[in-house]
């Protein structure tokens, strides 16, 4: 609770944990990295948000990854442990943090000697994914994405609906008498806090893990982050969240991103409306790469790799399987 340390990893191999802080586009960012063997390829997760950085609690889940992969979590500047008062919000952009993103790929292959990696963006982090799979494919053996983003214009639009007639459906009259109370502006944060408030009351967010297993419970049991740090993390992610939802909502993948040279797989949780499933499906149908696959998650929303763990373990595995068959 009052200082910053991993738990080292046991092994038979050379394992590696290691929470460190390096500069990455000329700040101070911080990075996880754990792994039960260093040979094993590296796996780095991209988190959501913005700003929601994840190195607090995402060790917690991936303790079977680490067992076939080096796995490193990063949080992004601006979010977490990369936050700092000397930040100002043209200094988070879309363009730089893609840019943080390459650089801090191009340190982790020089620091593990390894060729390539597999990338993971959950959500905001999906959008750094594609974007840095589209401008550095040479270092990337795959690309996986959780809670895809495609346009969030029109995913918006589908979340807002969605949340309006599942009210009706539920017969819900408090939720329809909030919702009905706010003008759909995804602009808006007032908007946005509201109506993401409902949208996980009713289903439509994460439904197979509970906010005490991702927070509350790492507060007193996870020793990544300090109590201050917890504290810091709500700062950071208001901060990241208004520096960078408006770029966040020019994105279009259909029109800008239909091509990709490496392996793409879309992880899809069956009932994700925070950022909508069914455009990943589309999305999905118009990609042109050398592999793809669109995975369903049945029993999950936004969050599939923390609500169905070990089913987003096994995928992994297959992933990393067929990419190392594939390459003989």
């Amino acid at each position: 609770m009052f200082s910053r340390k991993t738990k080292e990893i046991n092994s038979e191999f050379e394992s590696i944990s290691s929470l460190e802080e390096i500069s990455i586009g000329g700040f101070k960012q911080t990075i996880l990295i754990r792994g039960e063997n260093i040979k094993n390829p590296l796996m780095l997760f991209l988190h959501g948000g913005p700003g929601t950085a994840q190195i607090g609690f995402a060790a917690k889940f991936q303790r079977d990854l680490e067992k076939n992969f080096t796995v490193v979590n990063w949080d992004q500047r601006g979010a977490g442990l990369s936050y700092s008062m000397d930040l100002k919000k043209e200094d988070l952009t879309i363009e730089k943090m893609v840019d943080d993103t390459i650089e801090l790929i191009q340190y982790l292959l020089r620091r593990i000697d390894q060729p390539k990696l597999f990338l993971v963006g959950h959500s905001w982090g999906s959008v750094l994914g594609v974007l840095a799979s589209k401008k550095a494919p040479e270092y990337i053996y795959g690309y996986i994405g959780i809670g895809q983003v495609v346009n969030m214009r029109e995913g918006e639009k589908i979340s807002y609906e969605y949340t309006i007639n599942k009210a009706k459906d539920l017969n819900h009259k408090k939720a329809l008498k909030k919702l009905m109370e706010i003008e759909f502006n995804p602009f808006d944060m007032k908007y946005l806090g509201a109506q993401r408030k409902w949208l996980v009351k009713l289903g439509g967010s994460f439904i197979g893990v509970k906010m005490y297993d991702l927070v509350y419970s790492n507060i007193l049991f996870r020793s990544e982050y300090t109590m201050k740090d917890w504290l810091t993390l709500i700062k950071a992610g208001k901060f990241s969240l208004d520096s960078l939802w408006e770029q966040l909502m020019e994105i279009n993948f259909i029109d800008t991103a239909s091509k990709l040279e490496i392996p793409v797989y879309f992880i899809a949780g069956r009932h994700d409306y925070q950022v909508p499933s069914q455009l990943a499906e589309k999305y999905f149908e118009i990609l042109e790469c050398p592999h793809k696959e669109l995975i369903w998650f049945e029993n999950s929303g936004h969050l599939s790799n923390y609500e169905e763990v070990e089913n987003f373990n096994a995928e992994c595995l297959k992933i990393k399987e067929n990419t190392f068959n594939l390459a003989n």
